[in-house]
This record gives C-alpha cells, sequence and structure tokens, in this order.
C-alpha cells in the first residue's frame, strides 16, 4: 500500500523535542509539525498523492466531502495540477476552514448538519456531474499518503516508543500505524479522539461500523463517521491501535493552550489532543521516546484568542 505514495507526495516537516511535555512525561517526547503544511495540516499529503494519480488518469474534476482540512488539501492539490474541485462540507464546519477552500478557487458546497449529508452530496455530483471522489480517509491512495509521516518518524527518531494520533475516520491513524510498525512492530500506537461524537471509538467497541451523531467540539477536524461500509481504515485501525484515549473539551482547551505557551504554537483543537491526553496523565507508561503527531494549525483565530484569554 504504502509504495503508491509518490516521493513527489513527500512533504517532510521537522520532529521537535517538547521540553515541558518531556518534564511532564519522564521521557523525551517529540511533536511532529504537520502544522507546517503549506495548507496548515497533514491533509496535503493525502491529497497530494490520490490527485497525482488521479490526473495520470486523464481526470479533470473531483469532488470530496470534508470537514475542512481534507477539503483544503484537495482544492490546493487540484489546482497545482490544474483539476477542477468541489468540495462538500455540513454547516458544523467553521468559516475559516470554508474560506480557505473557497480562496482556492473551488466550488464549496454547504450541505446539510454533519459529515454524512456532506457524503451524500458529494456522491449525487459524481453520479449526475461526472465528478471523481477523493475520500477523506477510506481510501488506499489515502492511507498511503499519510502513512509517509511514520516512515519520516521512524526515520528521524528509530527508537520511537509510542507514538499519539489523533482518531477520526482513521486515515491518519491507519497510515501512520501501518508504516510505523512495519518498521519497528514493538512501537505503540495510541488514539486519541475527543469523547463528544467520537464514531472510530464507538465503532472499535462495537466490533463493526457504527453510526454515532456528529455533535460540536473544539476538534472539529475529528468529527463525522467512518461509514457502515468502511473497507479499509477500520480494521487496520482495530489491528494496529494499542490504546485509545478520549478527552472532554476542557482537556483539548488545555491542550491549544499549551500549545501556545509553551511550544509557541498556534493550532486547532484536533491538533491539540495528544498534548491533552498527555497532560492528562492519559497515555500509558512511556518506556521511551514518544512522538505526537500536531496534525494541523487551522483554528478560528476568534475562537483561540477566547480560549487563550480565559485560561
Amino acid at each position: 500500500m504504502l509504495a503508491s505514495a509518490s516521493k513527489g507526495a513527500r512533504l517532510v516537516t521537522p520532529l521537535v523535542q517538547s521540553m515541558s511535555l518531556s518534564r511532564v512525561a519522564g521521557v523525551p517526547v517529540h511533536l511532529k509539525l504537520e502544522t507546517l503544511q503549506p495548507t496548515g495540516s497533514f491533509k496535503l499529503r493525502s491529497a497530494t498523492n490520490a490527485l497525482a494519480q488521479i490526473a495520470e488518469e486523464k481526470c479533470k474534476r473531483v469532488v470530496t466531502a470534508s470537514t475542512g482540512n481534507h477539503g483544503h488539501a484537495v482544492a490546493h492539490a487540484a489546482r497545482a495540477l490544474g483539476i477542477e474541485a468541489a468540495v462538500c462540507m455540513s454547516s458544523l464546519v467553521p468559516k475559516n476552514k470554508v474560506d480557505a477552500v473557497a480562496a482556492l478557487g473551488a466550488r464549496v458546497v454547504i450541505t446539510g448538519r454533519n459529515q454524512n449529508d456532506a457524503q451524500v452530496e458529494a456522491q449525487r455530483l459524481v453520479r449526475e456531474e461526472g465528478y471523481a471522489f477523493v475520500p477523506p480517509f477510506d481510501d488506499e491512495r489515502v492511507i498511503a499518503g499519510q502513512g509517509t509521516i511514520g516512515l519520516e518518524i521512524l526515520e528521524a527518531l528509530p527508537d520511537a516508543a509510542s507514538i499519539v494520533v489523533a482518531l477520526s475516520g482513521g486515515g491518519l491513524f491507519s497510515g501512520v500505524a501501518f508504516a510505523a510498525k512495519s518498521i519497528r512492530p514493538q512501537v505503540k500506537m495510541i488514539g486519541v479522539s475527543m469523547e463528544r461524537g467520537a464514531a472510530m471509538h464507538a465503532s472499535l467497541a462495537a466490533g463493526k461500523p457504527v453510526f454515532v451523531d456528529e455533535l460540536e467540539t473544539l476538534a472539529d477536524s475529528l468529527g463525522g463517521g467512518i461509514s457502515l461500509d468502511n473497507q479499509h481504515t477500520f480494521a487496520m485501525t482495530r489491528d494496529l491501535i494499542d490504546d485509545v484515549v478520549l478527552l472532554d473539551e476542557m482537556s483539548i482547551a488545555r491542550g491549544i493552550v499549551h500549545a501556545y505557551r509553551e511550544e509557541k504554537l498556534v493550532i486547532e483543537g484536533a491538533a491539540a489532543v495528544g498534548m491533552a491526553a498527555l497532560l492528562d496523565g492519559a497515555i500509558p507508561a512511556p518506556r521511551g521516546p514518544i512522538v505526537i503527531v500536531v496534525s494541523g494549525s487551522n483554528i478560528d483565530i476568534e475562537t483561540h484568542r477566547r480560549l487563550i484569554g480565559a485560561a
């Protein structure tokens, strides 16, 4: 699977040690800064990989459903390749993420109140208007693109003991986990999500993909379901995950504030869950270096100001 991720899609981001989190954990803690991607999130890896393959098939129109960051990445990659893009999003997607997609010239379609509604509209555009669909997570090209993060982590830190990854639809988690465990089978893979609408966690508990209501949360990028006919990420996550941590909204807020005050990073809620879990003491007893994937920086600036001012 990872062989399909071309070298041209690998946008290498730094792995930096956090002194403050290392003191908390008692072992070295490193941050994989996907915030430095041109679109501000890890999603550019998968979008670049998927659209490069679509372009080879001479397709000129793509559509996706997104909670924001994936749509931004698809719009960015599509513009670079001269491909028309449409991005379907629900009314729960923050305005700053909608605006970022529109600024890249993509067709923006706001529909419904959840990711499932956006998915339905995207599939309608596939059927009726001839778009090619770019899945946000449950796709081999997408998973392979995210897997480059795992490869880079182990190249930079071969003795990593634990890798902490935000857990949503499972594209990021399964890609990183597959790559990392292929190189270092003993590495512990820890998924972190929010308590409010954690679809993958509920599905793992049920032993199959299940529907979960999508709720407003600071970790908005982690919202949405995993699809009841999930083809890849549910099974991969189930087989590769070592532990799951769920966080309340106060913990996520503390993670955002810590990132700003201690790490000098402006990050969104989904990117803060790894730091928040460690600050909460929820990461299982670490026995060596920890890596936290800091997934994105695309937080609404007024929300960020409110959280920093209230802390």
